[in-house]
């Protein structure tokens, strides 16, 4: 169990996922960008950042609902949690993650929302058995089971993160096609970098001969 003043960024884990040293970059030495990607994403958020509720039917819908586990170490926000009502009374919640783009490959989507949902069932008290991504270039929804093999991606990336942040170094680049959308390409690889220098020290450097 971690204390208040450990928690970390539930987005982070996402980052983590993508990339080691763009997680560095953004958690450890502060550096952030935005381009057309990142601008879209956050446009797309206005809406479930604002908070606030609404009701339709047997359905609830929470918006940007605080979120908080101290057995991950991580707080954060939920774009949208849906509460269903069964036959018996009872609300089963059910969170909903926006996107701005496409299904992806690997699973960091995925381990952000079963993060949300273990922080959920950790703060109610309740069992959780799926959410879904909900994603802006396709406009639908992809349901995603909270197995143990997700749940067990989501305890080893939290344990990763603590231990990254903790340690306070931003690893070394590695030019792949990550690269290639990546908000933070010009910190991150500019010239004179490639040695492994970190983004504060490129940044330093380009400010003393200004």
């Amino acid at each position: 169990m971690y204390s208040e003043d450990d928690l970390l960024p539930l987005s982070s884990l996402q980052h983590l996922l993508f990339c080691e040293r763009q997680c560095a970059l953004i958690h450890i030495e502060q550096a952030w960008s935005e381009n057309l990607y990142t601008a879209q994403g956050r446009i797309m958020h206005e809406r479930v950042d604002a908070g606030g509720c609404e009701s339709r039917g047997r359905v609830r819908l929470a918006f940007g609902l605080a979120l908080r586990s101290l057995r991950l170490g991580l707080s954060g926000k939920a774009d949208v949690v849906e509460f269903h009502l069964d036959a018996t009374g009872i609300w089963h919640p059910f969170p909903v993650e926006h996107k701005r783009g496409r299904p992806k490959k690997g699973d960091w989507d995925k381990v952000q929302l079963c993060a949300q949902a273990i922080c959920l069932e950790e703060m109610l008290e309740c069992e959780i058995g799926s959410g879904a991504l909900f994603y802006g270039k396709t406009r639908r929804r992809l349901e995603v089971d909270f197995d143990d093999r997700l749940r067990g991606e989501v305890a080893e990336a939290a344990e990763h993160l603590h231990k990254l942040i903790s340690a306070g170094i931003t690893p070394p680049p590695v030019r792949d096609g990550r690269c290639d959308h990546c908000s933070l390409f010009d910190l991150c690889l500019p010239d004179g970098l490639a040695g492994g220098r970190s983004a504060r020290e490129y940044l330093d450097r380009e400010l003393s001969r200004s």
